[in-house]
């Protein structure tokens, strides 16, 4: 690699963060059942004691995303414990997300539900969130709405469509000025006739809608199979509505599997088109990159650092494209040429230059391997083991 290329990936790896969820640490499942681990996390602070885990070995993961009702169980009290916690363990919090479809008063919807008490519920947990986001100086909200329906007639699409442009108008409303909403879609599941939020431009209309601090989160395993996901993410960056992603792959069209397991190729391209768009314009992207894995066969811990040196190494990559010769070659029809200069860029080892980087930062050079000696894995499966074994591992 040349001096020039080699001093482009060291740029890339200095701007390069990605915040992992707190979730991905505890024990999930399938529709069917939970698939126990010795040393999954239960508590918030084993949370964060496996997430401070991962940024130590890897450098670039300095936030945890915190779901309300699992993280937060005393809501707006709770932002002091978790304060604390992210000095002990040297992570801050970081989006934010309400849950608003695990109550039993969600069965037909939150924000889209018929009955008034319910969408005044659901609105009041959403502002509590931003109040907790607040509190710990976290300027992401991300939401995620399982509303729709699961038969033909059942539903008033046109209401519920008002009722949850109101919702996410009031929602911005609440908002302090350094926060942003993010709104996520979703073609289908748990609602498989109509899903109130189902693409980017039902996310686009509301966050519109709703104000200039609402931006649309795309998550890349919400998708149906084949869609273009870089082409959203261009659209989106034209219209300056894109505000962050939810990573991990997909084989079908709502996996949660580890992100460029499947298709590396593909992260690679959406990450070549924000840079792109940096290059192009001159500006730089506000965009927030969160994983959204929570495996059930991986180790928790194991496959959040497999996650994150992936996604280091396709963001390098992608940082490797020749921006001014791919735009020489896209204004002269130059094919070849320019599928090329992504192909190369991608085709590029990298590996060598992110170690040199690591060493520079006194990281170790392989950080899954570096966990692996540790000792913090066989401490924490002692330490769980029993309490793990104990939980509910079906749903029936």
């Amino acid at each position: 690699m040349s001096v020039r290329d080699s001093g482009t990936v060291f740029r890339a790896l200095e701007e390069f963060r990605i915040e992992i969820p707190s979730w991905g640490f505890a024990n999930t499942g399938t529709r069917f059942g939970k698939f126990l681990q010795p040393a999954a996390a239960a508590t918030t602070e084993e949370k964060f004691s496996d997430a401070g885990q991962v940024h130590h070995v890897t450098g670039v993961c300095p936030t945890i995303a915190l779901h309300v009702l699992w993280d937060c169980p005393e809501g707006v009290r709770s932002a002091t414990a978790i304060a604390e916690l992210a000095t002990r363990y040297g992570v801050q919090a970081g989006s934010i997300n309400p849950n608003l479809f695990q109550d039993q008063i969600y069965k037909h919807g939150s924000f889209g539900n018929p009955d008034p008490e319910i969408r005044k519920h659901a609105l009041q947990h959403t502002i509590d969130s931003i109040e907790i986001a607040h509190n710990l100086n976290s300027r992401d909200i991300s939401m995620w709405f399982a509303d729709g329906s699961n038969y033909p007639g059942t539903a008033n699409i046109r209401q519920r469509k008002r009722c949850f442009e109101e919702a996410l108008k009031e929602t911005h409303n609440r908002l302090y000025p350094e926060q942003r909403l993010l709104v996520e879609y979703k073609p289908f599941e748990p609602a498989f006739y109509h899903t109130d939020i189902a693409d980017w431009g039902m996310s686009m209309h509301f966050s519109k809608l709703a104000g200039p601090q609402a931006k649309v989160l795309v998550d890349t395993g919400h998708h149906f199979q084949s869609q273009n996901i870089e082409q959203i993410v261009a659209w989106l960056l034209s219209e300056n509505m894109l505000g962050g992603f939810h990573f991990n792959d997909r084989r079908y069209a709502d996996d949660d599997l580890t992100l460029g397991s499947i298709d590396p190729y593909q992260v690679f391209r959406i990450f070549h088109e924000i840079l792109f768009y940096e290059w192009e314009t001159g500006t730089k992207a506000d965009v927030a990159y969160m994983i959204d894995q929570s495996h059930s066969l991986k180790g928790k811990i194991e496959e959040t650092i497999q996650t994150v040196t992936m996604a280091q190494q396709l963001f390098a990559k992608a940082a490797l494209v020749d921006h001014a010769a791919l735009a020489d070659a896209q204004t002269k029809c130059d094919l070849i040429r320019a599928e090329s200069l992504l192909q190369d860029a991608f085709n590029t080892d990298v590996r060598p230059e992110i170690q040199e980087w690591r060493d520079s930062k006194g990281l170790p050079h392989d950080p899954l391997k570096a966990f692996q000696e540790s000792g913090y894995l066989e401490r924490i499966t002692k330490e769980r083991a029993e309490r793990n074994s104990r939980s509910v591992s079906s749903y029936a």
